[in-house]
């Protein structure tokens, strides 16, 4: 152990000594990066001279959230509409749901409940309207 010390560069990382851990038959033991072979820092999650990710060191939570996106920005593009484009089209969506909603969550037993609750359908509809034309407009945009 004395002599390996003495021999030892003065480095902040080696690559891995191929030879050595052979020889003492722990090979899977190292594990080195894909595209350019460097050793992986003990409990790093990707590679510190590419940046290549670690294969099974991923945060289920962090892949799940970039699926999720990914899967978002696929469904447009299903669709034939840019994600900006889509995104209009979904808030389009949400204010048709707020226009029928608020027939169905207020009731009008007066005039003036009822003037209110078309003036706030009025409301609603204008913005799925300013939504579809905005989805519209980013759409020829593309």
């Amino acid at each position: 152990m004395a002599e390996a010390a003495q021999q030892a560069q003065h480095e902040f990382w080696r690559p891995p000594m191929k030879a050595a851990t052979e020889a003492a038959g722990h090979t899977d033991l190292v594990e080195a990066c894909d595209r350019c072979g460097t050793e992986f820092i003990v409990g790093s999650r990707y590679c510190h001279t590419c940046g290549t990710g670690r294969p099974g060191m991923t945060s289920p939570a962090r892949s799940l959230g970039t699926d999720a996106v990914a899967q978002f920005a696929g469904l447009g593009q299903r669709v034939g509409l840019s994600t900006a484009a889509f995104i209009a089209f979904l808030v389009g969506i949400v204010c048709m749901v707020g226009a029928i909603g608020v027939g169905v969550i207020f009731g009008a037993r007066t005039v003036l409940d009822w003037q209110a609750v078309q003036l706030w359908r009025i409301e609603w509809l204008l913005g799925a309207v300013a939504a579809f034309v905005a989805g519209c407009l980013l759409k020829q945009a593309k």
